[in-house]
């Protein structure tokens, strides 16, 4: 009998997932949301389970034990979690496992040892490799955290010893307010995480971040596929990344892979993963921390090696051994990947929610689209505001980077703000197209005012009146409806001569 796949996760990485269940010849599941019924991602699945979940305090995605009892309920194999959500939860990968169920991932006590940092970094430095001037477990307190910060000078970062997301991170110029900012991070990894302990680093003031991809699977074999650029983040939150990095040398590519590969194989680790690295402004690198599940950026890797990830993560799941060497990774061209939120970039990127009045995506040999909406949607408040990425393939750097500003001017979405315009300025940007761009970006250099184009708000209120004028006082056939690939904001733009 065909195996069966449950995906306990929505949106466009369960369509991912099951595009590779289906190649390789496996039932796709998936649960249906109270929160989100007519989900798009639904379509494209196997089987759907009703999760009921509407009277529950949280989504089905975030209740382990109710996805295990449907999943034994519905003779399910294997479990996917995607990303977010339970992705990284050692407890759901344990029960699981305990309840005959194949989690696709590391080993649940691998979950555990990475996602608490100071076990992550002990682990590191035993593989050699090299870590930011820190603690080496975490500090007792406020008291504590203020004698080391002044032992190794301002400013520090406070980081949560569990979880990740950016949450339970504070950065403190100063000493006068580390006992605010430890009580804040460590409440807030507390209420998130469950455990509010936390560690202290010495803050890098403009760095970049860094990323392998690393493959292993469970007889010993660890490949990596190169690195990608995450440096372009808002509140530690990736919006833009590119693969490779216009930062890294061959030499450095080849020292910080290697030293990748060392630390998962010593660790015993399998699946795939990501060794996060932070890079200074002198080109100094230090391990951060490890990622152990498949990342929302994964695409742009597969794009420049032609390996497919989600594929790979699913077949070490059921026991096989990886076919690709080290020396078969070949790094062809270069890969952007653009995150569409809907947030208003122009207004703190506040999210946005309700309908999508119609929502059209550039095409090309050269572009890969991941998306888990189409026109007619809801964007609900109950999850991500991500609705798709725009991955675009070029020769090399630059060639990526105008293919991508094509990409994105020919995107249309009617009834929601997205990041879109945000990804257009980074695009455009000295320091993004000189690749000086680092995770200090968005706080020191964007302003709201970069968006602001009245040229482009006309042919905005043009478009309205365009949709008004067709779809209700039925006008001449000559003017274009809003339903019709003509009425482009992007291509009115460009007729228009603006």
């Amino acid at each position: 009998m065909k195996k069966r796949l449950l995906i306990a996760n929505r949106s466009e990485i369960a369509i991912r997932i099951i595009r590779s269940a289906h190649k390789l010849g496996i039932v796709a599941v998936v649960f249906q949301s109270d929160r989100e019924p007519d989900a798009l991602y639904l379509q494209y699945a196997d089987e759907v389970i009703p999760a009921k979940d509407a009277g529950d305090e949280k989504p089905v995605f975030l209740n382990p034990e109710k996805i295990v009892k449907l999943a034994l309920e519905h003779g399910i194999d294997m479990i996917h979690p995607g990303y977010g959500f339970l992705s990284e939860n050692p407890d759901f990968a344990l029960l699981c496992e305990n309840n005959g169920i194949n989690f696709i991932g590391p080993s649940p006590q691998l979950i555990r040892d990475m996602g608490l940092k100071t076990v992550a970094k002990s682990m590191a430095i035993k593989a050699g490799l090299p870590l930011v001037p820190g603690s080496d477990g975490p500090v007792k307190d406020a008291a504590a955290a203020k004698t080391f910060a002044d032992s190794i000078g301002y400013p520090v970062i406070l980081k949560a010893s569990a979880g990740g997301g950016g949450r339970g991170m504070r950065i403190v110029e100063k000493p006068e307010t580390i006992e605010r900012q430890f009580k804040s991070a460590s409440d807030e990894a507390l209420a998130a995480f469950g455990n509010g302990d936390m560690f202290i680093e010495k803050y890098l003031q403009n760095p970049k971040h860094l990323e392998f991809q690393i493959m292993g699977d469970k007889h010993g074999n660890v490949i990596h596929l190169g690195e990608r650029e995450c440096s372009l983040q808002r509140k530690h939150q990736k919006i833009v990344e590119e693969a490779p990095s216009a930062s890294v040398t061959e030499q450095m590519r080849k020292e910080m892979g290697e030293m990748a590969v060392r630390f998962a194989k010593a660790i015993g680790y399998y699946s795939a993963g990501t060794i996060e690295f932070i890079m200074d402004e002198d080109g100094s690198y230090y391990f951060m921390e490890m990622n152990t599940r498949i990342q929302v950026e994964h695409p742009v890797s597969e794009m420049i090696t032609g390996v497919d990830l989600v594929d790979w993560q699913i077949r070490v799941a059921l026991g096989e051994k990886l076919t690709i060497t080290q020396n078969d990774i070949k790094l062809n061209g270069w890969a952007i990947e653009c995150r569409v939120n809907t947030e208003d970039p122009q207004n703190r990127f506040s999210p946005q929610t309700g309908f999508i009045d119609k929502i059209q995506f550039p095409t090309g040999d050269h572009i890969r689209i991941e998306t888990g909406v189409q026109s007619g949607a809801v964007v609900t408040p109950y999850f991500d505001s991500m609705i798709a990425k725009i991955i675009v393939h070029g020769t090399e750097r630059q060639d990526a980077i105008e293919k991508t500003l094509n990409a994105l001017e020919n995107f249309t979405m009617i009834g929601l703000k997205t990041t879109v315009p945000f990804c257009r300025t980074v695009l455009r940007h000295p320091d993004f197209v000189d690749a000086s761009y680092t995770t200090r970006w968005v706080d020191s250099v964007f302003t709201p005012e970069m968006l602001e184009n009245e040229e482009e708000e006309m042919i905005g209120a043009l478009a309205a009146t365009i949709m008004y004028a067709s779809e209700y006082l039925q006008l001449s056939s000559d003017i274009p409806s809003y339903k019709s690939d003509r009425l482009n904001v992007w291509v009115l733009n460009k007729r228009l001569n603006y």
